[in-house]
């Protein structure tokens, strides 16, 4: 269902928002350009509300729904405490929290995201409380490649509303019924009898990287001889998996402070050395050919055969911020001539 708004009836809806719950959106930085997402404040910004800014958000959204880090626990480890080393739920209310004008590819990131954790507590938690408003993509980056691996500049895949131009000013669609139900306690017009619009189940079509992937063989792909001339230029760092929205692994640490302690979610990276690293110090993935290989082989292999569709929006940012050049268009390509 489509309700026609007008520019004012946005942005005054967007500061009746504001009152209520966190609210973010991309901005743009004046010094640097660079874009970031942002905390909506009382100084709204409401050109950048009506017109959203061009070009890819620094980091994506999984921030929203895997906090860096994540408190998943407290305990005390004082001597007196009848439940010391008692693991608890932190406690803490958690507010609705809005993300406003979210390209359809960091959107679509946590629909993929929520395929390996369906079962997940603290990402349903998250992806609960949090109501995605998306915009399509009026201007696509040199290195935007959506379209390649299912998605769409279009596309409204993992958003509850999104909001449109019209001939005659602009409209929010729902999509969904968490949308629904989230317009109808915060108007923004008329919103008597809101349903999702109807979208498309089952028996879609997979993109033509995940079928191709699907068919190719395992060893074929794994003992495949351009990982070498790939892993070459790498560096480690990990500045790939931590931009990536569709990258989710993670380490659980506790550390204490006096005789109080949390258990932390931290992102990881299988980048890194140590990663993979065994208490008996084995170490399955000590070369850098060999974490190199995991990463693409978990994105357009592993992920496809388990899910369907591959673990990759087409964003750009590891093509853009890749300190030494490495293009995963160009990877894929030498995946699909296998």
């Amino acid at each position: 269902m489509k309700i026609r708004i007008n520019d004012h009836q946005l942005i005054q809806w967007i500061q009746g928002l504001i009152t209520k719950f966190q609210v973010f959106y991309p901005l743009q930085d004046a010094n640097s350009g660079v874009v970031h997402i942002q905390k909506a404040t009382g100084s709204l910004n409401s050109d950048a509300i009506l017109k959203p800014v061009s070009g890819v958000p620094k980091t994506s959204i999984k921030t929203f729904f895997m906090p860096q880090p994540e408190v998943i626990a407290r305990f005390s480890i004082a001597a007196q405490d009848a439940e010391a080393f008692v693991l608890k739920e932190p406690g803490t209310a958690l507010q609705t929290q809005v993300l406003l004008n979210i390209r359809p590819c960091d959107a679509r990131s946590v629909a993929l995201n929520s395929m390996p954790y369906a079962e997940d507590p603290y990402f349903q938690k998250m992806l609960k409380r949090t109501v995605i408003i998306g915009r399509p993509c009026d201007e696509t980056c040199s290195t935007c490649f959506c379209e390649l691996v299912g998605g769409s500049p279009h596309g409204t895949e993992g958003m509850d509303l999104v909001i449109l131009k019209t001939e005659d000013g602009l409209a929010l669609e729902v999509l969904t019924q968490k949308g629904a139900d989230f317009l109808k306690q915060n108007p923004c017009a008329e919103s008597a009898g809101l349903q999702p619009t109807p979208q498309q189940q089952g028996g879609q079509e997979l993109p033509i990287v995940a079928r191709e992937m699907q068919k190719k063989d395992l060893l074929a792909l794994y003992n495949a001889s351009f990982w070498p001339q790939i892993a070459e230029a790498c560096i480690n760092c990990g500045a790939c998996t931590f931009l990536c929205p569709t990258c989710y692994c993670f380490d659980i640490q506790d550390e204490v402070a006096g005789t109080k302690g949390v258990r932390l979610r931290y992102w990881d990276s299988c980048m890194f050395p140590l990663f993979t690293l065994h208490a008996s110090g084995h170490n399955p993935r000590g070369q850098k050919v060999q974490r190199v290989r995991n990463r693409f082989m978990h994105k357009f292999k592993y992920f496809p055969d388990r899910f369907g569709p591959v673990s990759c929006v087409g964003c750009g940012r590891c093509v853009k911020d890749c300190p030494v050049n490495i293009d995963i268009r160009e990877v894929i390509s030498l995946m699909q001539a296998v």
